[in-house]
């Protein structure tokens, strides 16, 4: 059974004032990540962008696709180890990468639902990550626009606050906790009184309130995220299908956002 599928984003695993790895952020998620939570992460062409840099002294120049896919080669085998290194030594530790030909193909799903399951039974920490080394963007939107063109509603997985969302959906997992370096979703992001601190009501009301609240949300930690707005889209069929939302902060202890006794937005259709 998978209790929690959480989220983190690239910004809140760096440390932006000495341009490294935020090394106590990995050690509070991996003293708390145990088998039956799902662990998506961001952070790979970050990580990958800031060690090429301490390596050559500059930054890669090329296309932005060609960019993304070197760092992001980089930095997955520094993103996996450094989790390695705080995650429970009992624990066994699983690197998934998923795209999102995966998630709009029924046997493709029904693979990443069982490879999920047997790792909760299993005693491992899955840590997810959408394949930016592989990904060719042209090649995703003509497979998109085919699966439109046939009536379906395709995921598209541009962000890996959707691709925690879509894990959610699949695992049936009672809750979805997605941290950035914001406390949660702000009414005014320049107002830190804004926070909207719930979203409760019916299925129909919650929809209707996210709606009403993306219209205040502008901006984004960083070039290529899509801030809260997209958040607050993503999450959708986590409120039709009846899952918890949690957006926080990581810099807080994960259970202290879990448990509401630090500032956070809970989500959720009564």
């Amino acid at each position: 059974m998978i209790e929690t599928v959480g989220k983190i984003g690239s910004m809140a695993l760096v440390d932006k004032k000495h341009g490294d790895i935020d090394y106590n952020k990995f050690a509070m998620i991996g003293h708390w990540l145990t088998p039956g939570v799902v662990w998506v992460t961001s952070g790979a062409v970050e990580i990958g962008r800031l060690d090429y840099m301490r390596r050559s002294g500059s930054e890669l120049s090329g296309s932005d696709e060609d960019v993304k896919a070197d760092y992001s080669a980089q930095g997955q085998a520094i993103l996996m180890e450094t989790y390695r290194r705080f995650i429970d030594a009992r624990y066994s530790v699983r690197q998934v990468l998923v795209e999102h030909a995966h998630f709009n193909n029924e046997v493709s799903r029904a693979h990443i639902l069982s490879l999920l399951l047997r790792a909760s039974e299993q005693h491992a920490v899955p840590i997810v990550n959408y394949n930016d080394a592989v990904a060719v963007e042209e090649l995703r939107k003509t497979e998109l626009a085919g699966l439109e063109r046939e009536g379906k509603a395709p995921v598209e997985l541009v962000d890996n606050d959707e691709t925690a969302a879509q894990i959610a959906c699949l695992t049936g997992a009672k809750r979805l906790l997605i941290l950035s370096t914001l406390d949660g979703v702000y009414r005014d992001i320049n107002d830190p009184s804004s926070l909207i601190r719930e979203i409760t009501g019916t299925r129909e009301e919650v929809l209707c309130k996210i709606e009403e609240y993306k219209a205040h949300c502008h901006g984004a930690s960083r070039k290529g995220a899509n801030g809260a707005a997209a958040k607050l889209e993503y999450i959708k069929p986590c409120v039709k299908a009846g899952i918890e939302v949690i957006i926080g902060s990581a810099a807080h202890d994960i259970r202290n956002v879990i448990n509401g006794s630090v500032p956070r937005t809970r989500i959720f259709a009564e």
